[in-house]
């Protein structure tokens, strides 16, 4: 059993990290990977939000990162995943969608219009930065109303 792609469903740990050097077919990888951990957390619904928001922020590292190294890091939460995607190049994420019939720079809209909340950090000393976003669960409120779901 490869137990990165096919996680132990019972005893599932609420992250998961890894360091690589991306290529062109590591997106696929990775979200092979997502996609299990959302299974185990039974989060199934955010596979799709989730699988594309971290091809593009993948995507973006194999594009405008020399060396192309990174880490990922997922984080289980009671409110859904927070997806995190940790390069060495400190220039911040910036989206280039001026041409709206140009072939690329609409990653991060689209990461923006999937996702319920991104952002980016710088890391200490021009070391890189971290791009992160964040899917939500979305719950029904209790019978009778109010009161923030858990």
């Amino acid at each position: 059993m490869n137990h990165a792609t096919d996680p132990p469903h019972t005893a599932i740990a609420a992250r998961y990290g890894i360091s690589f050097t991306v290529g062109e077919h590591s997106a696929r990888h990775l979200r092979r990977i997502l996609r299990a951990y959302l299974i185990a957390w039974e989060m199934t619904e955010l596979n799709d939000a989730a699988g594309l928001a971290l091809t593009e922020l993948v995507a973006n590292v194999v594009r405008h990162v020399p060396g192309r190294r990174a880490a990922l890091l997922m984080l289980w939460s009671a409110d859904g995943v927070r997806v995190e995607v940790t390069d060495t190049c400190p220039r911040p994420p910036l989206s280039t969608a001026v041409d709206e019939l140009g072939e690329g720079g609409r990653g991060l809209v689209i990461v923006e219009a999937i996702t319920d909340r991104w952002g980016w950090t710088p890391l200490p000393g021009r070391a890189g930065k971290t791009v992160w976003f964040e899917c939500h669960v979305k719950r029904d409120p209790p019978p009778g109303g109010g009161g923030r779901w858990a």
